[in-house]
């Protein structure tokens, strides 16, 4: 098994337990404006927030969520598609203003055979990118190796919101 040392992690593992996994991860950020930092939720609009994902592939990477409980993109009202676009085109100029990245990957995955780890309530995805980002840790030893933590992110981009 290969191991990689992620201090910033070891909170939210040591309180996975405590949450009832019947509420939906995105409903209870949602629910919970008060703790916006400690969630890592950096903005919040009239239909979607903006937050850090907690498993990111790479550093800045953000998830653009509807407040509504939606699993499917043509079920949801275009005045939350709307604005989950704008928002992540607002997500790309922060991304690019702080990390100058060389490109973004933008998506969605609808369903779980489609690689949903949330398949019930849809969200986007932007990442920064870079070239040479994918290094001999992630193509051969099969780990991910992220150069600041998600404390450190949500500092960078907070103000740019």
């Amino acid at each position: 098994m290969d191991r990689l040392w992620s201090p910033w992690r070891s909170e939210y593992i040591a309180s996975a337990g405590d949450a009832d996994s019947t509420v939906c991860v995105f409903c209870r950020l949602r629910d919970e404006p008060d703790n916006d930092a400690a969630n890592f939720v950096f903005h919040r609009a009239s239909h979607n927030f903006v937050v850090l994902n907690r498993y990111p592939y790479i550093s800045g990477h953000l998830l653009i969520v509807p407040y509504e409980h939606v699993g499917e993109l043509d079920a949801t009202a275009k005045a939350t598609t709307d604005e989950l676009m704008d928002l992540t085109k607002r997500s790309q100029t922060a991304l690019r203003e702080v990390y100058r990245p060389d490109g973004f990957n933008v998506g969605m995955n609808l369903g779980r055979s489609a690689g949903a780890g949330i398949a019930d309530h849809i969200h986007i995805h932007i990442l920064p990118r870079w070239s040479g980002d994918t290094n001999f840790m992630t193509s051969v030893g099969e780990t991910r190796v992220l150069p600041e933590d998600l404390a450190t992110t949500y500092q960078k981009l907070r103000p740019i919101f």
